[in-house]
């Protein structure tokens, strides 16, 4: 845990949380995380896909015939 973090109190996440109310209203908190945990989601989708694709795709052997 960061030392910025290690000193944040319980009235400290209260005033956050009230500010947050205040700035967005309660009927849009809702709304607002739903769309943090779709990009949340989507962007742990593109990690894992990323991961997959930076493999080197198997190469063929040449199926050409050889020159006599």
């Amino acid at each position: 845990m960061t030392p910025m973090l290690a000193t944040l109190s319980g009235t400290h996440v209260l005033l956050v949380v009230l500010v947050v109310l205040l700035l967005f209203g309660a009927q849009k908190i809702p709304q607002l995380m739903r769309s943090v945990g779709s990009g949340l989601s989507e962007f742990k989708k593109g990690l894992k896909d990323g991961e997959t694709s930076s493999t080197p795709p198997q190469v063929p052997a040449e199926t050409t015939p050889k020159a006599e």
